[in-house]
C-alpha cells in the first residue's frame, strides 16, 4: 500500500479504524471519516479526520473537493439498531446512510478512481443473505449494497474501478454492543459458528487489504464473508 492514498468511512464502529490502522500499516496514507466531532481517542492524531455526514449530499461533494488524489475508497459508514427498525422514519435513515451514503460516497470519488485505475470497497452484512426480525432496514440496506457492488462493478470496469465487498458476521463492535448484551445470543452465534467465536474488528482487515492491493487486481464484483463459517454452517 505504499504511495497509496486511502479514505475510509465510518471509523467509530470499530470495523473501519481496523481497516485504517491496517492499511497505514501496510504504508497507505489513510484518511478517515465520521459524524462525530473526534475519531476515537486512539486514533487521533494517526489519521486525518474529515466530520461528514454521508446523508449531506454537500458535505460529501465538499469532501470530495479536498483529496487531489484517491487509491482506496472504504464505505464503512452504516447504523442499526435492533428492534427499532420497524418504525418507517427510522428505516429510512438506515436505508438513508447504509445504501445511499455508500452510493453518494462513492460518486463523488468516482473521477479520483477512474484516475488511480483504484479500489471501491462497499462493506456489507451477512445479514444481506438472512433474514433478521430485529434489524429489517439493515439487512435490506445491505442486500442492497451488495446489489450496487455487482452493477457499479459492471458499470465502471471501463474505468479502471475495481468494486468489491464485504460481508462481516458478528463482530464484536460498538454497533453490535445491543446484541451483546443478550448473553443466550452471544452463545447461540458463538455456537452456530464453525470457528466457534465473535469475529473481531481486525479479522476484517485482512480482507479489505488484499482487495485494495494488486493481489486482488483480477477481482471485481465480488462480496467475501467474512463470518466464521456461519453462512455455511
Amino acid at each position: 500500500m505504499t504511495a497509496r492514498v486511502a479514505l475510509v468511512t465510518g471509523v467509530a464502529g470499530g470495523i473501519g479504524a481496523a481497516i485504517a490502522r491496517a492499511f497505514q500499516d501496510a504504508g497507505a496514507e489513510v484518511e478517515i471519516t465520521g459524524v462525530e466531532d473526534a475519531p476515537a481517542s486512539k486514533d487521533r492524531g494517526k489519521f486525518r479526520y474529515h466530520q461528514v455526514d454521508v446523508m449531506d449530499d454537500q458535505a460529501v461533494t465538499a469532501l470530495a473537493g479536498t483529496l487531489p488524489k484517491l487509491d482506496v475508497l472504504v464505505n464503512g459508514a452504516a447504523i442499526t439498531s435492533r428492534g427499532e427498525e420497524m418504525e418507517p422514519a427510522f428505516f429510512a435513515k438506515v436505508v438513508d446512510v447504509n445504501l445511499h451514503g455508500t452510493f453518494r460516497m462513492a460518486a463523488a470519488f468516482r473521477p479520483h478512481l477512474a484516475q488511480t485505475g483504484g479500489s471501491l470497497i462497499n462493506i456489507a452484512s451477512m445479514y444481506a443473505q438472512f433474514g433478521s426480525p430485529n434489524n429489517p432496514a439493515y439487512g435490506a440496506s445491505k442486500a442492497a449494497v451488495v446489489q450496487l457492488t455487482k452493477s457499479l462493478a459492471v458499470a465502471w470496469a471501463a474505468d479502471g474501478i475495481r468494486v468489491n465487498a464485504i460481508a462481516p458476521g458478528f463482530i464484536v463492535t460498538d454497533q453490535s454492543a445491543k446484541s451483546r448484551a443478550d448473553p443466550v445470543h452471544v452463545a447461540n452465534v458463538a455456537a452456530r459458528t464453525p470457528l466457534g467465536r465473535w469475529g473481531q474488528p481486525e479479522d476484517i482487515a485482512g480482507t479489505a487489504l488484499f482487495l485494495a492491493s494488486d493481489a486482488a487486481r483480477f477481482v471485481t464484483g465480488a462480496c467475501i464473508p467474512v463470518d466464521g463459517g456461519y453462512s455455511v454452517a
